[in-house]
């Protein structure tokens, strides 16, 4: 993977991660519950939760890639009309209701823990999400695991950052997002849109 890949492909993940999200509203409302502290045992379930299912995804990813060196293409053109697919509902969506439904009472950090795994890893969406995001930045003359290995732990750094920070700011957020949260969902969209619709197209 070359800097200049690298850095539009960071720069996609930071996008991802900041839009809104199973994980994302878990780490607010767990947040403002418990402390930004306890809740690092929260994300740390959902970032281990998300390496699982990018390396399904890449496994999947790398075997079609050896079967045929047209798969790439054919996975980035379905990869980007499934970009363009999930920023329309993205777009169309109502804002995140964050009333909680959770108990205020003392959980043991090990249940933060798997509340977070479990949210990441119960998602399917989220395994079609890497299957169509991943082959977007793939260099299939390159060496592909190592690829991987740089993609699933940038990923890994900035779904962990942003959710961290999420907890961290949990009251200051709520308010902002029950206010915005139509307009943030429309940025959102339309940045998957922009990427769904522009990646397939790039060398």
């Amino acid at each position: 993977m070359t800097p200049d890949t690298w850095i539009l492909y960071l720069l996609a993940v930071m996008g991802l991660s900041a839009s809104p999200g199973p994980n994302g509203l878990l780490a607010l409302t767990h947040g403002a519950l418990y402390g930004h502290k306890r809740t690092l045992f929260t994300v740390s379930g959902g970032t281990l939760g998300f390496m699982l299912l990018i390396s399904l995804s890449m496994f999947g990813i790398g075997a079609l890639i050896q079967a045929s060196t047209q798969a790439l293409t054919i996975l980035k053109w379905a990869g980007g009309a499934y970009l363009v697919w999930l920023g329309i509902q993205l777009w169309r969506s109502p804002p995140m209701n964050l009333a909680s439904n959770e108990q205020a009472q003392q959980r043991s950090n090990g249940t933060l823990f798997r509340q977070g795994f479990i949210s990441a890893i119960s998602n399917p969406k989220v395994l079609l999400f890497f299957g169509a995001f991943l082959p977007q930045f793939i260099d299939p003359t390159a060496p592909l695991w190592t690829q991987f290995l740089v993609m699933a732990l940038t990923f890994a750094v900035v779904e962990f950052v942003v959710e961290c920070a999420l907890a961290r700011v949990a009251h200051q957020l709520r308010p902002w997002l029950e206010r915005s949260g139509k307009r943030f969902n429309r940025a959102c969209g339309g940045i998957f849109a922009i990427i769904g619709t522009a990646l397939p197209l790039s060398q």
